[in-house]
C-alpha cells in the first residue's frame, strides 16, 4: 500500500499509558472508517510528552497520506496536542474565530461563564480547519503536514463517537473509500468457537463472499456479517438465515439491540408485564430493562429486597422458610417471585438470591451461588447455578440469564438452553 492511501492513529495521553483509561476509541475509530473499507495500518499511543508526541507525529506523516490524533485538546496544562501540531507545522498558535464562537454556544446553552481554561480549546495552529463537535467544548481539527492530512478528535468517547460521520468524510476524500455492507446480529449464551464449529459442518451452504465476524462482549456476543458488493446482498441473506437456522435461539437481534431490548420486544407484542425481585444483583436487572426507552410500556415495578426482613416485609416470604432453607434458596426465590407478580400485578417476573462474593460463601453455598425463580403465577420454574469469577461478572451473567430465561419463556424456545449446562451447581 503506498504511503498516501495509508491511515494512522496517534492516541495521546498519561492515562493511556498508566492503564487508568481503556483505550477503546481505536476500536471505534477502525470500525467507522472499516466500514468505508478503510483500514488503520499503525497505532502509536504516547503519554504527555511534547518531544514523543512530536517525534511521533513526524514520523507516522513520514508513513501515511492520513494521521488521526485522538485526545489532548482540552483545557488542562496537560492538553498538548494544538502545541505539538503549532510546533511541527512551524505555526504559532492564534484564537481561531470559529472555536470561539463554539465555546461561546456551547457554554451559553448550558448556562455557563466562558473562562480562560475554556478558551485554551481555541488556540490552534494558524491553518487549522475545524471539524465540528456536536457535543463536546472542544472543537477537532485538521491541518496539513507535509504530504498527510492531520485531523485531531477529543478522548472523550461520546464526543468522538458523534464527529466520527465527518472524520470519516474526511478520510475518505483523502484515500478513497468503498462501500462495505454488514449485517450484525447480537446473541447470547453461545461461544465463538461454538458458532465456528456449526458454520464449518455446513461450510458448504455458506454463500461465497460472504465474511463472518466475532465481536466479543460480556454478557453479548456480536457477529458480523460482511459484503464488499451490493451484488451480494442476497448472499448475506443467506448467510444470515443459515445462522438463525444454527443457533436461532440464541440471536436476541440486531445492530446495538441488548438482553432486555429483546425481552421488552416479546412483551409488547404479548401485551404483558414483568416485575424483578432481586437480592445479590441490586437492582441490576430493573436497571437494565429500564435503560431502554419504552420500558414504561411493560415494567411498573421491581422490588431490591437485599436484607432478609426486607424480603419478609416488603415480598412477605415467610421466616419459617428463610430460617429453613436459607435466603439464598429455592423456597425463597419462588417466594420471592410470587411476592413480586401479586405485589406489582405483574404478569412474568424474575427473582434472583445468590452469594456474590468476594465473601459470604460456606461450604454448601459457595461463592457465585445463585437461586433463579421465573415465569408467571401459574408456569414457573427455578434453577440453582454457580457462576465463578468477580461480583461483577456474576452480577452480570445472573441478570443477563434471568433476562433470557424469561425471554425463552415467551417465545417458547427451550426453557433450560444448553449454555446453563455450565453453570449448574454441582456438589464436591
Amino acid at each position: 500500500m503506498s504511503q498516501h492511501k495509508k491511515v494512522a492513529l496517534l492516541l495521546t495521553g498519561n492515562e493511556l499509558m498508566s492503564g487508568d483509561t481503556v483505550d477503546s476509541n481505536s476500536s471505534r475509530i477502525a470500525i467507522a472508517l472499516g466500514e468505508r473499507q478503510i483500514a488503520i495500518s499503525k497505532k502509536i499511543t504516547v503519554g504527555d510528552d511534547q518531544e514523543l508526541l512530536r517525534e511521533s507525529l513526524r514520523a507516522l506523516c513520514q508513513d501515511a497520506g492520513v494521521v488521526i490524533i485522538n485526545g489532548g485538546l482540552g483545557p488542562t496544562e496537560d492538553d498538548l496536542t494544538a502545541d505539538v501540531v503549532a510546533d511541527v507545522l512551524g505555526e504559532r498558535l492564534t484564537d481561531h474565530p470559529k472555536a470561539i464562537k463554539h465555546l461561546e454556544e456551547w457554554c451559553e446553552k448550558r448556562g455557563l461563564e466562558l473562562n480562560a481554561s475554556n478558551l485554551k480549546q481555541a488556540l490552534l495552529p494558524e491553518s487549522a480547519d475545524i471539524v465540528d463537535n456536536p457535543i463536546g467544548s472542544a472543537v477537532g481539527f485538521a491541518v496539513e503536514i507535509g504530504e498527510s492530512l492531520v485531523i485531531t478528535t477529543p478522548g472523550v468517547p461520546v464526543e468522538l463517537t458523534a464527529m466520527l460521520p465527518e472524520i470519516g468524510q474526511r478520510v475518505a476524500q483523502r484515500v478513497g473509500s468503498g462501500t462495505t455492507y454488514i449485517r450484525r446480529l447480537q446473541t447470547f449464551g453461545i461461544g465463538e468457537s461454538t458458532i465456528q464449529e456449526l458454520v464449518n459442518e455446513r461450510n458448504q451452504d455458506w454463500p461465497e463472499g460472504v465474511v463472518l465476524g466475532f465481536r466479543s462482549g460480556l454478557p453479548q456476543l456480536e457477529l458480523k456479517l460482511q459484503v464488499d458488493d451490493e451484488a451480494l446482498l442476497e448472499k448475506r441473506d443467506q448467510a444470515e438465515q443459515l445462522l438463525l437456522e444454527l443457533i436461532g435461539d440464541h440471536v436476541i437481534g440486531e445492530d446495538s439491540d441488548q438482553l432486555a431490548m429483546a425481552l421488552q420486544r416479546v412483551l409488547v407484542e404479548k401485551r404483558m408485564t414483568l416485575t424483578t425481585a432481586e437480592s445479590c444483583t441490586g437492582g441490576l436487572i430493573a436497571s437494565l430493562i429500564t435503560k431502554e426507552a419504552g420500558s414504561s410500556q411493560v415494567f411498573g415495578a421491581g422490588f431490591v429486597t437485599y436484607a432478609n426482613t426486607a424480603k419478609q416485609q416488603v415480598l412477605h416470604v415467610s421466616e419459617d422458610t428463610i430460617n429453613s432453607h436459607g435466603a439464598v434458596s429455592e423456597g425463597v426465590v419462588r417466594a420471592m417471585l410470587l411476592g413480586a407478580l401479586t405485589k406489582a400485578n405483574a404478569d412474568i417476573g424474575i427473582a434472583v438470591s445468590g452469594v456474590a462474593g468476594p465473601g459470604g460463601g460456606s461450604e454448601d453455598k459457595p461463592v457465585g451461588t445463585v437461586w433463579l425463580a421465573w415465569g408467571t403465577k401459574d408456569n414457573n420454574d427455578a434453577i440453582r447455578l454457580q457462576i465463578p469469577g468477580s461480583r461483577e461478572r456474576f452480577q452480570i451473567l445472573v441478570a443477563a440469564i434471568g433476562l433470557d430465561l424469561m425471554r425463552r419463556q415467551l417465545l417458547e424456545l427451550p426453557p433450560i438452553p444448553h449454555y446453563i449446562k455450565r453453570f449448574v451447581y454441582r456438589s464436591a
